[in-house]
């Protein structure tokens, strides 16, 4: 590999981390604004818990490096959503198997 290669991979680099930092900043310059809105209770919770969860998938995909591994994440995620519905659902087998005096 070339030296003017691994330079432009670099800066490839360095331009999205820069991106990342911007959009952090600016998610955290609406996460005050939306504090100062005054938004009642609920609909206060839910903007924040949006701006949260957007931020903290920037810090995931970018500085834990997750976004290459988008196959695995996939594979993750498909297991967890399906042992959260089986101990959703666990409660109703137990509903049906009372025992009956």
């Amino acid at each position: 590999m070339s030296h003017g290669a691994h330079e432009i991979d670099v800066d490839k680099h360095v331009r999205s981390y820069i991106g990342v930092l911007l959009a952090l900043l600016a998610l955290t310059v609406l996460t005050v604004y939306a504090w100062y809105l005054q938004l009642p209770k609920v609909l206060g919770t839910v903007v924040g818990l949006i701006i949260a969860c957007v931020k903290g998938s920037l810090v995931a995909m970018f500085f834990m490096h997750l976004i290459d591994e988008r196959k695995l994440i996939y594979w993750v995620l498909v297991f967890t959503v399906v042992f959260f519905i089986a101990l959703l659902l666990l409660p109703l087998f137990g509903l049906s198997d009372q025992v009956q005096i």
